[in-house]
């Protein structure tokens, strides 16, 4: 078992054996859920696809992407 303490800011730090496990990585996105008295942690899938860099990116890419961004936020 590990524990891990909540900060003032109420922030907290997934032990490093966790992460670990689990291919965690700095940056990742996390999604916070509440299932009866538990905190629940999973990974956060992208609907959306991602351009990939060291390519090079169309204008006609570009476009598509920021507009499929808005739409996704949108809720549409």
């Amino acid at each position: 078992m590990s524990i891990t303490k909540v900060t003032r800011n109420y922030q907290i730090t997934i032990p490093a054996e966790i992460r670990k496990a689990l291919g965690i990585r700095e940056g990742e996105l996390l999604e916070v859920n509440i299932e009866g008295d538990r905190i629940v942690l999973r990974r956060f899938k992208r609907e959306r696809k991602r351009l990939k860099l060291g390519r090079n990116v169309t204008p006609e890419e570009i476009e598509k992407s920021i507009e499929e961004g808005m739409m996704e936020c949108m809720g549409s």
